[in-house]
């Protein structure tokens, strides 16, 4: 099912896109992920705190005739990291470890062009999770993947081919990640996250 709803929104996309003018380019910039790590279980993890990741990928946009507005669907890979106190059996006090994931965003946002060089838009954002790790030999097998739906809205300014804009995800799908050494035990990988992009259109 959810392979299908994903080829009927690219369909989609894909049959308004080619009645339009196109602009296409590369992005690039940071993710502040506030909340990649909850709702774990108290004997295995406590204290996740988010760090600085970043994401790169490819943009279209185009304009739709008539509304005045423009759609911009991307493809962006991204990578997260926390750092996450592990309550080793191992150990009396905590272990700092970091938990990496890496992520395939596909975000197909609605915009609207503001004083010529600014823009607002919205949009979901289809993710898929590619893989998952800790900085410790004790968890070594995590299963990570899965597919999930967000939000992104936002604004950002053009200035000539270079632009920058500012963004606000929201995960709706639970994304759970499992410690397979430790009897499937779960936990919520659902982002919520500030954007910063670079962009620049050839």
């Amino acid at each position: 099912m959810k392979k299908i709803i994903l080829a009927i929104c690219f369909l989609f996309i894909g049959t308004h896109l080619s009645q339009a003018q196109l602009d296409f380019g590369i992005k690039a910039g940071v993710n502040y992920n506030s909340n990649s790590i909850k709702e774990v279980s108290t004997d295995v993890f406590s204290g996740a705190e988010s760090k600085t990741g970043f994401h790169a990928g490819i943009w279209l946009q185009a304009k739709i005739p008539v509304l005045g507005l423009f759609i911009r669907p991307e493809l962006v890979y991204t990578k997260l990291s926390n750092s996450v106190d592990y309550l080793s059996g191992t150990t009396v006090n905590p272990v700092s470890v970091t938990y990496d994931f890496q992520k395939i965003d596909i975000p197909v946002l609605l915009g609207k062009k503001i004083f010529k060089v600014g823009r607002i838009f919205a949009g979901p954002s289809f993710q898929y999770i590619l893989d998952g790790d800790f900085s410790i030999s004790d968890i070594s097998d995590v299963k990570a993947d899965g597919f999930t739906v967000g939000l992104q809205l936002g604004a950002g300014v053009d200035l000539g081919p270079l632009g920058l804009d500012v963004r606000w995800e929201r995960g709706f799908s639970d994304v759970e990640s499992s410690l397979i050494n430790t009897s499937q035990l779960n936990y919520d990988t659902r982002v919520n996250q500030i954007i910063v992009g670079l962009s620049y259109k050839f």
